[in-house]
Protein backbone atom coordinates (compact mmCIF):
# COMPACT_ATOMS: atom_id res chain seq x y z
CA UNK A 1 0.00 0.00 0.00
CA UNK A 2 1.16 3.16 -1.06
CA UNK A 3 0.44 6.97 0.58
CA UNK A 4 -0.01 9.22 -2.26
CA UNK A 5 0.10 13.52 -1.06
CA UNK A 6 -0.23 15.77 -3.67
CA UNK A 7 0.27 19.49 -2.99
CA UNK A 8 -1.40 21.44 -5.72
CA UNK A 9 -2.19 25.45 -6.31
CA UNK A 10 -5.80 26.36 -5.96
CA UNK A 11 -6.25 26.88 -9.63
CA UNK A 12 -5.12 23.15 -10.40
CA UNK A 13 -7.21 21.56 -7.45
CA UNK A 14 -10.22 20.74 -9.56
CA UNK A 15 -7.92 18.98 -12.22
CA UNK A 16 -6.29 16.97 -9.35
CA UNK A 17 -9.39 15.91 -7.57
CA UNK A 18 -10.72 14.67 -11.90
CA UNK A 19 -7.69 12.52 -11.63
CA UNK A 20 -8.80 10.93 -8.54
CA UNK A 21 -12.69 10.42 -9.30
CA UNK A 22 -13.18 7.00 -7.73
CA UNK A 23 -10.73 7.60 -5.10
CA UNK A 24 -11.50 8.33 -1.55
CA UNK A 25 -9.38 11.14 -0.56
CA UNK A 26 -9.04 13.99 1.94
CA UNK A 27 -8.08 17.41 1.25
CA UNK A 28 -6.47 20.27 3.80
CA UNK A 29 -5.35 23.95 3.10
CA UNK A 30 -1.99 24.25 4.05
CA UNK A 31 -0.42 28.41 3.35
CA UNK A 32 -2.83 28.76 0.30
CA UNK A 33 -1.64 25.23 -0.34
CA UNK A 34 -3.98 22.13 -1.01
CA UNK A 35 -2.31 18.91 0.07
CA UNK A 36 -4.93 16.02 -1.12
CA UNK A 37 -4.07 12.69 0.47
CA UNK A 38 -5.36 9.17 -0.79
CA UNK A 39 -4.23 5.91 -0.61
CA UNK A 40 -3.32 3.02 -3.51
CA UNK A 41 -2.23 -0.48 -3.63
CA UNK A 42 1.14 -0.57 -5.51
CA UNK A 43 -0.06 -2.24 -8.42
CA UNK A 44 -2.34 0.67 -9.09
CA UNK A 45 0.56 3.39 -7.80
CA UNK A 46 2.26 4.16 -11.41
CA UNK A 47 -0.73 4.55 -13.56
CA UNK A 48 -2.13 6.59 -10.46
CA UNK A 49 0.75 8.69 -11.12
CA UNK A 50 0.25 9.57 -14.64
CA UNK A 51 -3.06 10.45 -14.28
CA UNK A 52 -2.04 12.73 -11.94
CA UNK A 53 1.09 14.14 -13.53
CA UNK A 54 -1.31 15.16 -16.54
CA UNK A 55 -3.33 17.12 -14.51
CA UNK A 56 -1.14 19.04 -12.48
CA UNK A 57 1.34 21.76 -13.85
CA UNK A 58 4.77 20.78 -12.56
CA UNK A 59 6.27 23.99 -13.42
CA UNK A 60 4.99 25.74 -10.45
CA UNK A 61 7.13 25.08 -7.41
CA UNK A 62 4.52 24.71 -5.21
CA UNK A 63 2.90 21.53 -6.96
CA UNK A 64 4.73 18.55 -6.48
CA UNK A 65 3.83 14.38 -6.08
CA UNK A 66 4.71 13.02 -2.37
CA UNK A 67 4.79 9.02 -2.41
CA UNK A 68 5.31 7.00 0.87
CA UNK A 69 4.67 3.41 2.37
CA UNK A 70 3.32 3.32 5.61
CA UNK A 71 3.91 0.86 7.82
CA UNK A 72 0.29 -0.15 7.61
CA UNK A 73 -3.19 0.86 7.11
CA UNK A 74 -6.38 -0.38 8.54
CA UNK A 75 -9.36 0.09 6.24
CA UNK A 76 -11.87 -1.94 5.14
CA UNK A 77 -11.82 0.31 1.51
CA UNK A 78 -7.70 -0.44 0.83
CA UNK A 79 -8.85 -4.23 1.43
CA UNK A 80 -10.84 -4.74 -1.08
CA UNK A 81 -9.10 -2.64 -3.40
CA UNK A 82 -6.23 -4.76 -2.80
CA UNK A 83 -8.21 -7.22 -3.91
CA UNK A 84 -9.25 -6.11 -6.65
CA UNK A 85 -5.82 -5.91 -7.79
CA UNK A 86 -4.76 -9.15 -6.46
CA UNK A 87 -3.06 -10.72 -9.32
CA UNK A 88 -2.10 -8.07 -11.63
CA UNK A 89 1.34 -7.06 -12.54
CA UNK A 90 3.16 -4.63 -10.16
CA UNK A 91 5.18 -1.93 -12.25
CA UNK A 92 7.85 0.37 -10.91
CA UNK A 93 6.81 4.29 -11.24
CA UNK A 94 9.51 5.43 -13.56
CA UNK A 95 10.32 8.91 -11.01
CA UNK A 96 11.54 5.48 -8.72
CA UNK A 97 13.60 3.94 -11.27
CA UNK A 98 15.33 7.10 -11.49
CA UNK A 99 15.77 7.82 -8.27
CA UNK A 100 17.35 4.28 -7.67
CA UNK A 101 19.57 4.68 -10.74
CA UNK A 102 20.67 8.38 -9.51
CA UNK A 103 24.78 8.77 -9.34
CA UNK A 104 25.19 5.65 -11.55
CA UNK A 105 26.07 8.36 -14.16
CA UNK A 106 29.14 10.38 -12.46
CA UNK A 107 32.57 8.68 -11.37
CA UNK A 108 33.24 9.38 -7.94
CA UNK A 109 36.24 8.60 -5.30
CA UNK A 110 34.14 5.70 -3.53
CA UNK A 111 33.01 3.89 -6.77
CA UNK A 112 36.43 4.14 -7.71
CA UNK A 113 38.78 3.21 -4.80
CA UNK A 114 35.68 0.27 -3.72
CA UNK A 115 36.30 -1.19 -7.47
CA UNK A 116 39.71 -0.51 -7.31
CA UNK A 117 40.33 -2.53 -3.89
CA UNK A 118 37.95 -5.40 -5.12
CA UNK A 119 40.36 -5.73 -8.07
CA UNK A 120 43.22 -6.39 -5.98
CA UNK A 121 41.47 -8.64 -3.39
CA UNK A 122 40.63 -10.66 -6.85
CA UNK A 123 43.71 -10.45 -7.96
CA UNK A 124 45.43 -11.89 -4.47
CA UNK A 125 43.00 -14.90 -5.08
CA UNK A 126 44.08 -15.34 -8.52
CA UNK A 127 47.63 -15.59 -7.28
CA UNK A 128 46.59 -17.70 -4.85
CA UNK A 129 44.26 -20.08 -6.67
CA UNK A 130 42.00 -19.34 -4.08
CA UNK A 131 38.18 -19.26 -5.34
CA UNK A 132 36.86 -18.30 -1.99
CA UNK A 133 38.90 -14.82 -2.06
CA UNK A 134 37.85 -14.29 -5.32
CA UNK A 135 34.12 -14.30 -5.27
CA UNK A 136 34.64 -12.56 -1.61
CA UNK A 137 36.34 -9.72 -3.94
CA UNK A 138 33.48 -9.09 -5.57
CA UNK A 139 30.88 -7.96 -2.34
CA UNK A 140 32.83 -4.79 -2.63
CA UNK A 141 32.38 -3.90 -5.84
CA UNK A 142 29.90 -1.50 -7.19
CA UNK A 143 30.43 -2.46 -11.12
CA UNK A 144 26.46 -3.28 -11.86
CA UNK A 145 24.87 0.08 -10.93
CA UNK A 146 26.56 1.38 -14.39
CA UNK A 147 25.47 -1.64 -16.54
CA UNK A 148 22.17 -1.15 -14.75
CA UNK A 149 22.03 2.55 -15.14
CA UNK A 150 22.89 2.24 -18.86
CA UNK A 151 19.65 -0.21 -19.45
CA UNK A 152 17.16 1.97 -17.56
CA UNK A 153 18.62 5.27 -18.97
CA UNK A 154 18.20 3.66 -22.65
CA UNK A 155 15.01 2.59 -22.15
CA UNK A 156 13.75 5.84 -21.59
CA UNK A 157 15.61 7.56 -24.02
CA UNK A 158 18.16 9.20 -21.87
CA UNK A 159 20.77 8.68 -24.30
CA UNK A 160 23.41 11.18 -22.83
CA UNK A 161 23.24 9.44 -19.52
CA UNK A 162 23.09 6.40 -20.52
CA UNK A 163 26.52 7.35 -22.34
CA UNK A 164 27.80 8.54 -19.33
CA UNK A 165 27.01 5.27 -17.53
CA UNK A 166 29.33 3.63 -20.18
CA UNK A 167 32.23 5.88 -19.64
CA UNK A 168 31.91 5.65 -15.60
CA UNK A 169 31.63 1.69 -16.33
CA UNK A 170 34.97 2.17 -18.41
CA UNK A 171 36.90 4.17 -15.66
CA UNK A 172 35.95 1.77 -12.94
CA UNK A 173 37.33 -1.12 -15.27
CA UNK A 174 40.97 0.71 -16.47
CA UNK A 175 41.54 1.35 -13.10
CA UNK A 176 41.22 -2.61 -12.29
CA UNK A 177 43.11 -2.83 -15.37
CA UNK A 178 46.00 -0.85 -14.46
CA UNK A 179 46.08 -1.14 -10.75
CA UNK A 180 46.47 -5.08 -11.78
CA UNK A 181 49.23 -4.55 -14.01
CA UNK A 182 51.05 -2.26 -11.70
CA UNK A 183 51.25 -4.81 -8.87
CA UNK A 184 51.52 -7.62 -10.81
CA UNK A 185 54.62 -5.59 -12.12
CA UNK A 186 55.63 -4.98 -8.36
CA UNK A 187 55.00 -8.07 -7.08
CA UNK A 188 57.05 -9.71 -9.74
CA UNK A 189 60.24 -7.49 -8.91
CA UNK A 190 60.03 -9.82 -5.49
CA UNK A 191 59.22 -13.41 -6.38
CA UNK A 192 58.43 -15.24 -9.55
CA UNK A 193 54.89 -15.13 -10.56
CA UNK A 194 53.04 -17.80 -13.07
CA UNK A 195 49.50 -18.21 -13.94
CA UNK A 196 47.67 -20.48 -11.81
CA UNK A 197 44.37 -22.65 -12.75
CA UNK A 198 42.23 -19.46 -11.65
CA UNK A 199 43.81 -17.40 -14.52
CA UNK A 200 44.46 -20.05 -16.90
CA UNK A 201 40.55 -20.78 -16.49
CA UNK A 202 40.12 -16.92 -17.35
CA UNK A 203 42.50 -16.73 -20.41
CA UNK A 204 40.79 -19.43 -22.78
CA UNK A 205 37.73 -17.93 -25.24
CA UNK A 206 34.70 -19.51 -24.99
CA UNK A 207 31.05 -18.53 -26.69
CA UNK A 208 29.52 -19.66 -23.17
CA UNK A 209 31.26 -17.26 -21.45
CA UNK A 210 29.16 -14.71 -23.25
CA UNK A 211 25.54 -16.33 -23.36
CA UNK A 212 26.44 -16.37 -19.82
CA UNK A 213 27.09 -12.72 -19.13
CA UNK A 214 23.83 -12.12 -21.18
CA UNK A 215 21.95 -14.27 -18.54
CA UNK A 216 24.21 -12.48 -15.69
CA UNK A 217 22.55 -9.18 -16.76
CA UNK A 218 19.26 -9.90 -17.47
CA UNK A 219 18.60 -11.35 -14.00
CA UNK A 220 20.73 -9.27 -12.21
CA UNK A 221 18.46 -6.21 -13.59
CA UNK A 222 15.34 -7.77 -12.77
CA UNK A 223 16.61 -8.22 -8.85
CA UNK A 224 17.79 -4.69 -8.94
CA UNK A 225 14.73 -3.44 -10.20
CA UNK A 226 12.30 -5.63 -7.71
CA UNK A 227 14.02 -4.14 -4.93
CA UNK A 228 17.37 -6.57 -4.50
CA UNK A 229 20.05 -4.31 -3.13
CA UNK A 230 23.48 -3.58 -5.65
CA UNK A 231 25.48 -5.37 -3.23
CA UNK A 232 23.70 -8.64 -3.63
CA UNK A 233 22.76 -7.85 -7.17
CA UNK A 234 26.06 -7.26 -8.22
CA UNK A 235 28.57 -10.48 -7.11
CA UNK A 236 26.95 -12.28 -10.14
CA UNK A 237 28.30 -9.33 -12.30
CA UNK A 238 31.30 -8.45 -10.52
CA UNK A 239 32.16 -12.31 -10.61
CA UNK A 240 32.10 -12.19 -14.28
CA UNK A 241 33.53 -9.30 -15.17
CA UNK A 242 36.18 -8.27 -12.44
CA UNK A 243 38.58 -11.37 -12.61
CA UNK A 244 38.81 -11.23 -16.04
CA UNK A 245 39.98 -7.38 -16.22
CA UNK A 246 42.18 -8.48 -13.36
CA UNK A 247 43.97 -11.31 -15.51
CA UNK A 248 44.10 -8.71 -18.76
CA UNK A 249 46.51 -6.54 -16.58
CA UNK A 250 48.22 -9.69 -14.87
CA UNK A 251 48.88 -10.63 -18.90
CA UNK A 252 49.87 -7.41 -19.57
CA UNK A 253 52.59 -7.94 -17.56
CA UNK A 254 53.91 -11.32 -17.90
CA UNK A 255 52.29 -12.52 -21.59
CA UNK A 256 51.41 -9.67 -23.92
CA UNK A 257 51.21 -11.69 -26.27
CA UNK A 258 47.79 -13.44 -24.80
CA UNK A 259 46.54 -9.66 -24.52
CA UNK A 260 44.35 -9.30 -27.04
CA UNK A 261 42.38 -12.41 -26.11
CA UNK A 262 42.26 -11.87 -22.63
CA UNK A 263 40.78 -8.39 -23.66
CA UNK A 264 38.18 -9.88 -25.51
CA UNK A 265 36.74 -11.89 -22.87
CA UNK A 266 36.30 -8.68 -20.83
CA UNK A 267 34.96 -7.05 -23.62
CA UNK A 268 32.25 -9.93 -24.34
CA UNK A 269 31.33 -10.21 -20.99
CA UNK A 270 30.91 -6.36 -20.55
CA UNK A 271 28.07 -6.73 -24.04
CA UNK A 272 26.75 -9.62 -23.15
CA UNK A 273 25.86 -8.54 -19.49
CA UNK A 274 24.37 -4.52 -21.05
CA UNK A 275 22.66 -6.81 -23.91
CA UNK A 276 20.69 -8.69 -20.95
CA UNK A 277 20.25 -6.24 -19.00
CA UNK A 278 18.50 -4.24 -22.30
CA UNK A 279 16.27 -7.45 -22.32
CA UNK A 280 15.11 -7.19 -18.84
CA UNK A 281 14.52 -3.65 -19.07
CA UNK A 282 12.40 -3.85 -21.92
CA UNK A 283 10.22 -7.00 -20.32
CA UNK A 284 9.72 -5.22 -17.67
CA UNK A 285 7.84 -2.12 -19.42
CA UNK A 286 10.26 0.49 -18.57
CA UNK A 287 9.18 3.56 -20.56
CA UNK A 288 8.57 7.15 -20.18
CA UNK A 289 5.37 8.37 -19.48
CA UNK A 290 4.04 11.12 -21.80
CA UNK A 291 3.32 10.21 -25.78
CA UNK A 292 6.52 12.31 -27.49
CA UNK A 293 8.64 11.11 -24.68
CA UNK A 294 7.84 7.68 -25.57
CA UNK A 295 8.71 8.32 -29.33
CA UNK A 296 11.83 9.45 -28.80
CA UNK A 297 12.55 6.62 -26.17
CA UNK A 298 11.83 3.98 -28.82
CA UNK A 299 13.95 5.83 -31.06
CA UNK A 300 16.87 5.33 -28.80
CA UNK A 301 16.12 2.45 -27.35
CA UNK A 302 16.31 0.40 -30.86
CA UNK A 303 19.77 2.35 -31.40
CA UNK A 304 20.90 1.00 -28.91
CA UNK A 305 19.47 -3.07 -28.54
CA UNK A 306 20.39 -2.57 -32.50
CA UNK A 307 24.08 -1.33 -31.57
CA UNK A 308 24.53 -4.51 -29.09
CA UNK A 309 23.13 -6.89 -31.21
CA UNK A 310 26.04 -6.08 -33.24
CA UNK A 311 28.65 -6.17 -30.63
CA UNK A 312 27.29 -9.20 -29.37
CA UNK A 313 27.11 -11.14 -32.76
CA UNK A 314 30.48 -10.18 -33.71
CA UNK A 315 32.11 -10.99 -30.32
CA UNK A 316 30.24 -14.14 -30.49
CA UNK A 317 31.48 -15.27 -33.84
CA UNK A 318 34.83 -13.99 -32.88
CA UNK A 319 35.34 -15.87 -29.35
CA UNK A 320 33.52 -19.20 -31.21
CA UNK A 321 36.20 -18.78 -33.96
CA UNK A 322 38.92 -18.53 -31.60
CA UNK A 323 37.93 -21.47 -29.35
CA UNK A 324 37.28 -23.72 -32.21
Amino acid sequence: MKKVVVHVREDGRRDVENALEGLRYTISLVQDVYEITTYTPEENLDNLIEKIRDKLDLEHPENMIEVSSPDFVVSSLLERFEKDVDGQEETTPVEKLLDTIKGYETLDLDKLALTSIAGLIALSGLLLDNETIIIGAMLLSPIMGPIYGFAVYAALGMIQDALRCIGVLAALLLGVFVLAAVATFLISLVMPLGPTDEITTRLVLNPIYTLMAVLLGFAAAVAFNKGTTEVIAGVAIAAAIIPPTVVAGFIQILDPIQLFSSALLVIGQIVGLMAGALVAVALLKIEPRRPHEKAVARRYRKWSVVTTIILFALLLWLTTFMWI
